[in-house]
């Protein structure tokens, strides 16, 4: 118990020089909210410092005009349908695709606030993944649809360990099993920042929303959403192909159905951790 409160006081200490802890060196101006603009007469919303929404509004973005890479680091074939890539490492295998994203950016969160006891997420087949029992040295030992955790490794609670416990999320988790952990939104106007359109499947698809802002005047909500995708490649924030006026921007009142590049949800699909 000792060592674990130690290891989580030092983490929030760290984080707060650098909430993005895969970067050596973070740059502010960077951030979505300072490299992505509202449109005229919104005023961006601004969630509490130290929340999620707030840590995934300031995310740090790639310079403009980068390419979307795979894994392997060939070229996504089609790279007209990013607005934006946020600037976060790629896997080096094919193992975070769009659930995967969503996990990651969570998971980044909750380790950056020092919060190691949230962090967990369940297999397909059921089984939780607790990054607690990853530090302590406990591993999964997968057979077929069982899961056992056997312990035979030190105890770590580095970075690099905590990378290494994301990949085995990402190799056993997806969207079929992420759809049972998040809560429905019941109403989609009451959307916030953090919040996920989700369809479970295989394959299925999932996508994150990264920022919002609403007009001053008639308080009409718009919404930016960012995804990874099959095969692994980097997360991106999405264009809206729909309206040049807007673009990146979604408009919270789109009707029944998302319309987004190459997907679509109906708007019953969104949910929230």
């Amino acid at each position: 118990m000792g060592i674990t409160i130690i290891v989580v006081a030092c983490s929030l200490s760290w984080a707060q020089d650098n909430p993005y802890p895969w970067l050596e060196e973070y740059d502010s101006s960077d951030a979505i909210v300072q490299r992505i603009d509202v449109p005229d007469g919104y005023k961006r919303v601004s969630p509490m410092e130290g929340t999620f929404a707030h840590w995934l509004q300031h995310l740090p973005l790639k310079q403009d005009g980068s390419t979307v890479y795979l894994y392997n680091g060939d070229k996504k074939a089609d790279q007209n349908y990013h607005y934006a890539i946020i600037n976060i490492d790629r896997s080096e295998q094919d193992l975070m695709q769009c659930a995967d994203a969503i996990i990651r950016l969570r998971a980044e969160y909750l380790y950056s606030i020092g919060e190691f006891d949230m962090i967990h997420f369940n297999f397909t087949s059921g089984h939780e993944a607790k990054y607690t029992s990853w530090i302590k040295g406990y591993r999964p030992k997968v057979d077929e649809m069982r899961v056992n955790w056997v312990k035979n490794a030190p105890l770590d609670s580095s970075y690099e360990s905590f990378r290494e416990y994301l990949d085995s999320v990402f190799m056993y988790a997806g969207t079929y099993s992420l759809d049972n952990e998040l809560e429905k939104v019941e109403d989609v106007s009451k959307m916030r920042v953090g919040d996920v359109f989700i369809k479970p499947g295989f394959p299925g698809h999932a996508l994150i929303v990264v920022d919002m802002a609403v007009d001053k005047d008639n308080g009409r909500s718009l919404f930016l959403i960012a995804q990874g995708y099959t095969p692994a490649q980097d997360i991106h924030i999405i264009k809206n192909l729909h309206d040049e006026d807007l673009n990146p921007w979604y408009p919270l009142d789109f009707g029944d159905t998302l319309k987004i590049p190459e997907w679509e949800f109906p708007k019953e699909e969104l949910k929230r951790f």
